[in-house]
């Protein structure tokens, strides 16, 4: 969630099983602690290939008391970048959520799930499903409607609402493009991250270079635009073409979509790390030293190579 922070920024403390199988109590509960480096970040997003993490430490926040959702329509993937820094001006930590769906998701979901439908009586490319939330049990939904009507032209229609109910059904949306895509079959995934300020320039500038490339391309994108993290996807539309397409030209699909990516500043991997699949990608990506680096911190926790081998580098 976009108010909370990513799991680097919630864990306190970890404890590790090392490879030569002493254990390293890192379990403290402090929010500052300058003594050193800061040892459990080698290990959060390092796949277990430095040690197994057995316990941790983790930091809570209270239970909301009042929310506020909003399905909005944008006029493009530009404007949910404006209109993001818009609610953050004037509704400050309040914004929890923040997630942008294009037309090529819903109408996957629209076909594969059921109980789902049009948010607005017309179709739109794009929309935001935002959502504000607080533990003051105070009334959320006036602020998020003054917020949206200062905006300007970038929104096109929305909807506000304090239901649980009628908010599950727009999550329902968002949660739904993951399984909706599979019954469609298979696609080259990318779960990147650029700038928030440059999401729309990512999504214009891949957009554009894909189909160059290959024209009649579907691109699936959607995700957490609040930390500029996009789950971009490509298929062929043609289910019959598709198998064979991927398995012609996902190397230079990932090729156009990561140069992007790097152009831009961003990072080919932002949630779900670099396995096997991504460990000769990266090397294209990240700088020598940054490599040789992460080779000198692996050789020194694990010299014999036993953890996750084969992975990351």
């Amino acid at each position: 969630m976009l108010r909370y922070g990513t799991a680097r920024d919630l864990v306190l403390g970890l404890e590790v099983v090392l490879p030569d199988g002493r254990i390293w109590n890192g379990l403290r509960s402090l929010r500052k602690d300058n003594t050193g480096y800061d040892l459990k970040q080698l290990f959060i997003g390092a796949e277990g290939t430095l040690g197994i993490i057995t316990a941790a430490v983790l930091k809570l926040f209270p239970r909301p008391q009042a929310t506020a959702t909003a399905c909005i329509a944008v006029r493009d993937a530009a404007a949910a970048v404006e209109l993001l820094a818009h609610l953050r001006a004037r509704c400050g930590d309040t914004i929890s959520a923040f997630e942008i769906i294009s037309r090529s998701c819903l109408d996957l979901v629209f076909r594969h799930i059921p109980g789902t439908h049009e948010p607005f009586p017309q179709e739109f490319e794009w929309i935001v499903i935002a959502q504000l939330s607080d533990v003051l049990p105070l009334p959320l939904d006036s602020a998020l409607t003054d917020a949206l009507q200062d905006f300007g032209t970038g929104v096109l229609e929305y909807t506000v609402t304090i239901d649980s109910a009628q908010a599950e059904a727009w999550w329902k949306l968002r949660k739904g493009i993951s399984d909706a895509q599979k019954a469609e079959g298979i696609s080259i995934k990318h779960d990147v991250a650029v700038p928030v300020s440059r999401v729309a320039d990512f999504i214009a500038q891949a957009g554009a270079a894909l189909g160059r490339a290959y024209p009649g391309l579907r691109i699936v994108a959607f995700g957490h635009i609040g930390d500029g993290n996009i789950h971009y996807n490509v298929s062929e539309p043609d289910a019959a073409r598709n198998t064979a397409f991927i398995e012609r030209h996902e190397h230079d699909v990932n090729s156009i979509v990561y140069g992007v990516v790097a152009q831009l500043g961003g990072s080919i991997s932002a949630e779900h790390g670099l396995g096997q699949l991504k460990r000769e990608e990266i090397t294209h990506y990240k700088s020598a030293l940054e490599l040789e680096m992460m080779r000198a911190i692996k050789r020194t926790l694990d010299p014999l190579g036993l953890m996750n081998p084969g992975k990351v580098v």
